[in-house]
């Protein structure tokens, strides 16, 4: 008889572990408290827009094509990509912007002509952040953090100074002109951590980035959960909404059953996607592994406070993804990491969907998406969120002279508050915990709890870290170590 997996929640974590365990003959059934699946990958539609609610990048394609093969299938047999020209924009003031395209060669020659000898320089950071990403691929990240040996290799070896040193040390050395910089140090904001505490060895983001361009499944990142979630059926995984976990109930330190909206579900193995400190206190006190005042003691990534807008005409000049680093980069990481509280004049992200796809917004209208990182566990008030709205839309028409705000015509919010309710995200964080030096790999939570058997847990609190490619292997991390204690 097929052993039983109930999984716990459907985002990318979840989704990529029961498309592997049933795969390897398992019984597999995600439970989601929402209504929709995704987890924070979930998709808004109203009033004619349409909007990923979370992650809006696509990066790492090999990593996704990766995924798919071990299906015997491809990404092209669920959802079609297309290549972003430009890649982003980065606005700095009034019409002042520096335009990344979809090549290295051509990016090369936008540095150069900003600050001399940069290009060259640019190619060969390049090259070793390839060399990096290289090694992190195929020698780590599908490693599941059980030993600080995973770590060592001959390549990492070789390279052993780069996880002392910072990204931002590193790009300092090499480049003098400040825009140039911030736009080296923002791939790393992705690991969830200042580029001046993330380890020179994370500068493989920079070959994520520039080396291998910035792509947009067709109709949004909703695409790709659509499109796991339907080789997963295919697979036998069961899909199961609106399904609240009250409790995991633990029999002699064994996982045996979850408490589903008052419901007993008995399961031979438990595997939670959902927010690893939140999965805890969803047991007895004493089976859980880490306790309020580690959880306090980590780095986490920001929190963000989101915006989606739907606006009744067509903006004007425009990139698909543009960053607005109008104002001081440092002192909002300060505001974020340091000195927690809401910045004073925030960077911000804006993602204009319907650039690119013209089923995301009515016919001569624009679908928006604005996004403000900011400290987790920080307050978070509507009258807040209207303030900093005020605060980016009059910055954005400013900085790009058009006026927009006058053409809102629908618009929902969605900050700390709300990645607390939805996803019981702890302190309302938006990415999960940093990739830190000393919150990297064997250092991270474990995919496998220390004191209930049957018990496991995937997703960006766990190994290798936040972001979405990570997530799809985490999922295939945590179903070897299953099936590795269950094949015995």
């Amino acid at each position: 008889m097929k052993k039983t997996i109930s999984i716990i929640g459907s985002g990318f974590s979840a989704l990529s572990a029961s498309c592997y365990l049933a795969k390897e003959g398992y019984d597999v059934t995600i439970y989601e408290k929402n209504a929709t699946i995704g987890g924070r990958a979930r998709q808004l539609k109203s009033n004619g827009f349409t909007f990923d609610m979370g992650p809006s990048w696509y990066w790492m394609p090999d990593v996704f094509e990766s995924f798919f093969k071990d299906f015997n299938k491809k990404t092209t047999d669920y959802y079609e990509l297309i290549k972003l020209n430009p890649a982003y924009r980065v606005y700095f003031g009034i019409n002042e912007f520096i335009t990344i395209t979809d090549n290295l060669e051509e990016i090369a020659k936008t540095f150069e002509a900003i600050e001399e000898g940069s290009g060259k320089k640019l190619i060969d950071y390049i090259s070793e952040a390839k060399s990096n990403y290289d090694i992190a691929i195929k020698k780590l990240v599908y490693r599941p953090g059980v030993s600080a040996l995973e770590l060592i290799t001959l390549e990492t070896t070789q390279k052993l100074n780069q996880f002392f040193g910072t990204v931002s040390k590193d790009i300092r050395k090499k480049f003098k002109n400040e825009r140039l910089i911030q736009i080296l140090e923002f791939p790393v904001l992705f690991l969830g951590a200042k580029p001046s505490k993330t380890p020179s060895f994370y500068n493989f983001m920079n070959y994520a980035d520039f080396g291998m361009g910035t792509w947009h499944p067709k109709t949004g990142m909703f695409d790709v959960v659509r499109g796991i979630e339907s080789l997963a059926k295919e697979l036998g995984v069961t899909f199961k909404t609106n399904s609240r976990i009250d409790e995991i109930i633990v029999k002699n330190n064994i996982a045996t059953s979850l408490i589903i909206n008052d419901e007993i579900i008995t399961s031979d193995i438990v595997l939670s996607g959902a927010d690893y400190q939140h999965t805890e206190t969803l047991l007895p006190k004493e089976h859980r592994v880490y306790s309020d005042e580690y959880w306090d003691s980590r780095v986490f990534a920001p929190s963000s406070l989101l915006f989606y807008v739907g606006f009744n005409k067509k903006i004007q000049s425009i990139s698909h993804h543009a960053l607005f680093f109008d104002v001081d980069f440092e002192q909002h990481a300060m505001d974020i990491y340091d000195d927690p509280k809401w910045p004073e004049a925030p960077l911000f992200y804006a993602n204009f969907p319907s650039v690119t796809d013209k089923t995301t917004a009515p016919e001569g209208m624009e679908s928006g998406f604005f996004l403000i990182p900011l400290a987790p566990g920080i307050e978070d008030t509507e009258a807040l969120r209207e303030e900093y709205f005020d605060k980016i839309i009059s910055r954005f028409e400013s900085v790009t002279q058009q006026s927009i705000k006058n053409n809102i015509i629908f618009k929902k919010s969605f900050c700390k508050n709300d990645f607390i309710e939805d996803y019981n995200a702890y302190k309302g964080n938006a990415y999960g915990m940093a990739n830190t030096l000393l919150q990297t790999a064997f250092l991270r939570p474990k995919l496998k709890s220390k004191k209930v058997k049957n018990l496991y847990f995937t997703g960006q609190l766990t190994v290798p870290g936040p972001g979405v490619p990570p997530a799809l292997i985490s999922g295939k991390l945590v179903s070897e170590l299953i099936n590795k204690s269950f094949s015995l």
